[in-house]
């Protein structure tokens, strides 16, 4: 199956908690997204099957072309090969040598995750600059454009979920608690404190950050939320914030079209 100039697209972001399928029409739009819990291991087959029934569940026609976010090293392989073998050409993946359209502010740009670079060619493409990224998953990362459209930096730290467990295997007579925000912040019981510390800390540390952020770079800028519990964080921290949970697919789909004309010329 080759590649035509109005292929529809399979965006596939491999995360270390969930990877994200998002399937887009020939016309660029979205046409639906999956999510699967990320395995530590898989065989290319088994990836195969993922991303099949992803298309599958979502009605979709099998796409032409698919482009990989991968940030488990371990998994890059198998993802590439499992998406060459769907999709009958070579996926574009994230990384050295695939043009974002991006400058990178960055010492050393080979350590930015392609999931961060994807969070910030989206957020500037949709959003303007300079824009402040806060993208909620294992870690909690804040990505920032600044006014010149370039990846200034960001911020990267434990995700409320790692706090959250964190705390239960540190501590043996602190439960696990559900992810929600407490009616108050003094907490009553074990549970309710500990939401208290783990959600309502998380927005404050949020918070904090994003005035740090915007004091560095001397001017306000408009906040995205992205990530698991998005809507939950940005009701609760005091900067105005949008939700787009489809930020990071959006955000391969723009790197892609940058490279598929490329190759097709």
């Amino acid at each position: 199956m080759g590649e035509d100039a109005n292929c529809g697209l399979l965006a596939v972001d491999v995360g270390n908690t969930v990877t994200k399928f998002g399937v887009f029409a020939k016309d660029g739009g979205l046409a639906g997204t999956w999510e699967v819990t990320t395995s530590e291991r898989c065989t290319a087959d088994e990836a195969w099957a993922q991303a099949a029934r992803a298309i599958d569940m979502l009605g979709a026609p099998e796409p032409t072309s698919a482009i990989l976010s991968c940030v488990v090293p371990s998994l890059a392989e198998v993802w590439r090969s499992a998406l060459g073998k769907l999709c009958g050409t070579r996926p574009y993946v994230v990384g050295p040598g695939l043009k974002t359209g991006i400058r990178m502010r960055y010492d050393d740009p080979s350590e930015v995750g392609s999931d961060r670079v994807a969070d910030a060619v989206a957020a500037r493409e949709t959003y303007g600059a300079p824009v402040a990224v806060v993208d909620l998953g294992t870690t909690t990362n804040i990505e920032v454009v600044d006014e010149s459209g370039a990846f200034a930096g960001g911020i990267i730290a434990p995700g409320v979920a790692l706090g959250a467990r964190s705390l239960t295997a540190a501590a043996a007579r602190l439960p696990m608690i559900e992810l929600r925000a407490p009616e108050r912040v003094i907490g009553r019981s074990t549970r309710s404190a500990m939401q208290s510390g783990v959600v309502l800390g998380e927005a404050a540390r949020i918070d904090g950050l994003l005035d740090a952020v915007m004091g560095e770079l001397g001017t306000e800028v408009p906040v995205v939320i992205t990530g698991d519990g998005a809507a939950q964080v940005a009701a609760l921290i005091s900067h105005d914030a949008v939700v787009d949970e489809t930020l990071i697919l959006r955000g391969l789909h723009h790197i892609w079209l940058r490279n598929h004309d490329l190759r097709s010329r």
